[in-house]
């Protein structure tokens, strides 16, 4: 069936607003990062998208998964719960890193029974982990350069390279097992020399491990930023695959476990919104449309992570630098200010693409507006 009718089929049977989950296009993600990296296991990063039914597919993928709160550590452990208890405990350990640095004593405490794989990147977490989680595995964060990436983490997490050392002593003197090194080149990452300059920095901080005896090292985490090709200006993730390749063959030995920790590049492209237009005025001679759906619903990703997503329409004609705008009383709900549009009228739909990461999971129920409903198809 053509997508536009399909769309337009789903917003009749369900309504607007409405989220439309392929998952085939999670399939086909999921797949194209195995086959371009080989090496690398494969952490879904369930902030990005912790819808359960997602969590399923990449599940039955063969997916590992990054969680960073509690919430979400339950939300993968459904999809164990039915499995014998060693095998859990085996799959909690080899398919779940809990990727926060900083934890709730609470939360440490509750994750203690599992023997989780945790990050930390300074000494008071240590204690803490000592403490509330001795049962646990570290995994050292380090910071590297975020330089190009759309939101920048190395400001928040990530220990000095410098530190990184003595920060692996003081764990291990405190009867910790630090199992690997990771970090995050920041998300939505365009600058690949990013990952190059931090697969260094990881390198020589393995090295500097092993001369001073810490033999345990044995994975390493990049992290996430992989973008998602939005627009055209984004460069073929096969590009990236390349280049780490190339470095993982001449950095680190076979016996290194790779991971990586993506979120969008995996979902971004398998949601698609349809909207409807609400109202409608002229402001200063410019077309002003309303949807039903706004920054402070599923275009969240356009306050929180800076996203820019080009609204589309079923009908042709005569295009025009028109301004949308979300349906609250607050004027900071504005989706775009230049976006060119045929003439729309009141109860048509629209649709924006590409649109299944940081979007609905970040969405509110702010002015009692609800978050847009979702639909999954080729599940």
């Amino acid at each position: 069936m053509d997508k536009l009718q399909l769309l337009n089929d789903l917003a009749a049977e369900h309504g607007t607003p409405l989220i439309v989950v392929d998952h085939e296009a999670l399939r086909r993600n999921y797949q194209t990062f195995r086959q371009l990296l080989p090496r690398v296991q494969i952490y879904y990063a369930v902030k990005a998208n912790p819808d359960p039914a997602i969590l399923e597919t990449f599940y039955h993928l063969g997916a590992s998964f990054d969680v960073a709160s509690l919430s979400e550590f339950h939300l993968v452990h459904k999809n164990i719960e039915k499995l014998p208890d060693a095998d859990r405990q085996q799959f909690i350990w080899g398919k779940i890193i809990y990727a926060n640095p900083i934890k709730a004593i609470a939360t440490l405490k509750e994750l203690d029974r599992y023997k989780p794989l945790v990050t930390y990147d300074n000494p008071e977490e240590v204690q803490k982990v000592r403490q509330h989680a001795p049962h646990a595995g570290l995994v050292l964060r380090v910071k590297v350069p975020n330089t190009g990436a759309v939101v920048e983490l190395s400001s928040k997490f990530g220990a000095p390279p410098g530190e990184a050392v003595r920060l692996i002593r003081l764990a291990e003197k405190s009867g910790l097992a630090v199992e690997g090194i990771s970090f995050h080149v920041g998300s939505q990452n365009t600058n690949y020399a990013n990952y190059i300059n931090a697969l260094h920095l990881a390198e020589g901080i393995f090295r500097e491990a092993r001369l001073h005896g810490f033999e345990r090292l044995k994975i390493l985490d990049i992290g996430g930023g992989f973008p998602a090709p939005y627009d055209p200006s984004v460069r073929p993730f096969a590009e990236l695959a390349t280049m780490l390749n190339a470095e993982f063959e001449r950095l680190f030995p076979q016996n290194v476990d790779l991971a990586a920790e993506p979120g969008r590049y995996l979902v971004a492209t398998a949601a698609t919104l349809i909207a409807s237009v609400i109202g409608k005025t002229k402001r200063g001679e410019k077309p002003s449309y309303y949807l039903d759906d706004g920054v402070y619903q599923t275009f969240s990703g356009i306050i929180f992570d800076r996203c820019k997503y080009r609204i589309n329409t079923f009908k042709k004609g005569h295009a025009q630098i028109s301004a949308v705008y979300g349906p609250t009383c607050d004027s900071l709900d504005t989706i775009s200010l230049s976006e060119e549009l045929p003439e729309l009228n009141i109860g048509d739909l629209v649709y924006a693409e590409n649109i299944g990461a940081y979007s609905y999971a970040t969405a509110t129920h702010f002015n009692g507006f609800s978050p847009a409903k979702i639909v999954h198809i080729n599940r």
